[in-house]
């Protein structure tokens, strides 16, 4: 399948029929192979029938229904976890991202070689109140990510390699920072193109100025678990430690201070009457809970069942015994039968000489890690699984 189009939609209901006829109208005349996964993120409107409507009259767009609102994230990483096509495309249901942008998304994928294409609204017919904050927030974001050749990191058009949504997670709000993800996940070619915006001509816009806040937040959230995640003591422990050493050499200083002057014959007071003792007090008291928050988080990451969990793009190996499962692009393609049996017989080998406390581990939940079951959203209905 040539493109799955993921398309987040809450009380759309209106625009889903003139937007499924204008995607099947683009992919007809590009000749291309598609499905268009429609995720409704629990509305409130008749969104989801127009959506079981709309497959029973083509086949190629499916859907996929939350029993409640759970956020733009959790609809596309569902979406994701679904699609079939060489090429993913994200856009949004209010019909302001343009299904015409679909082929020169394409070929910039698979003729260009980009990881993934970030839309560029580029001229906006939004109010000023909603374009001067997407200025800043997009700054901040480019400066953060070191991506800096992107302007829109929130443009919901987007396209991306299939094996990219396969390597990312999208949970929370981090739809905003899926370039930043995707860098983050090995995928480093990522390009920009300027499409078109269009007027919103249904409806009202979801989205209220307090998604600015929470996104700078996210953001903070994400630089910190990229640099620091695997390796939280780099950060509290080293804050901690200055903090501990500047209130040593402070109260120090004031004891010091104290000792001279009772020496010198001059006037002294007690310590506990300076307020540079309890400023130094505090500033070790601090020192030592970041040292303490940092070791914890180190204890915690030792046992995380994810530690050493890398994205590996490619492997050869040779010979019978390797592993139990052979692993290409993050994903389980065979199972490896004769070593999984060869396993067990000698495990019950052992067994039966009442020796096995000598017997190897084997933890089958490692594979379900490896598949993942984390970020599961309730889903009440799906349509287009029927084969």
């Amino acid at each position: 399948m040539d493109i799955s189009v993921v398309v987040p939609l809450y009380n759309e209901a209106e625009s889903l029929p003139e937007l499924a006829a204008w995607i099947d109208r683009v992919m007809t005349a590009s000749g291309y192979t598609y499905e268009v996964l429609m995720i409704n993120d629990g509305s409130t409107d008749n969104s989801w029938q127009v959506v079981q409507e709309l497959h029973e009259k083509n086949k190629n767009i499916k859907g996929v229904s939350f029993r409640r609102n759970y956020g733009k994230s959790p609809a596309l990483f569902t979406g994701f976890e679904r699609v079939k096509g060489d090429v993913v495309i994200t856009m949004d249901a209010d019909l302001q991202d343009s299904p015409d942008e679909i082929p020169a998304l394409y070929k910039m994928i698979k003729e260009d070689g980009y990881d993934l294409v970030s839309g560029w609204k580029k001229k906006r017919y939004d109010p000023k109140s909603k374009t001067i904050p997407t200025k800043l927030f997009n700054a901040t974001a480019r400066k953060v990510s070191g991506i800096d050749n992107l302007h829109d990191f929130n443009c919901g058009l987007k396209a991306y390699k299939n094996e990219v949504v396969k390597h990312i997670e999208v949970y929370g709000d981090m739809h905003r920072y899926i370039p930043y993800l995707a860098k983050n996940a090995g995928f480093s070619k990522i390009g920009e193109r300027v499409v078109q915006h269009q007027s919103r001509k249904y409806g009202v816009s979801k989205f209220g100025l307090d998604r600015f806040v929470n996104g700078y937040l996210d953001l903070i959230t994400l630089w910190f678990q990229t640099k620091f995640g695997k390796k939280p003591m780099h950060f509290f422990g080293l804050l901690g430690s200055l903090m501990f050493l500047i209130g040593l050499v402070a109260v120090t200083f004031v004891g010091a201070w104290k000792l001279y002057n009772m020496y010198a014959g001059n006037h002294y007071t007690l310590v506990t009457n300076s307020p540079y003792f309890f400023l130094a007090l505090t500033c070790m008291i601090i020192g030592t809970q970041l040292f303490m928050t940092g070791f914890l988080g180190e204890l915690f990451i030792r046992h995380s069942n994810d530690r050493n969990l890398y994205e590996i793009e490619d492997e050869i190996k040779t010979g019978r015994y390797n592993d139990y499962a052979i692993i290409r692009d993050g994903n389980i393609v065979l199972i490896n039968v004769l070593v999984f049996i060869d396993y067990l017989t000698y495990r019950r080998q052992l067994l039966d000489r009442n020796a096995r406390k000598y017997a190897p581990a084997f933890h089958p939940e490692k594979l379900v890690q490896m598949i993942g079951w984390s970020n599961r959203a309730v889903v009440e209905g799906e349509t287009g699984n029927e084969a």
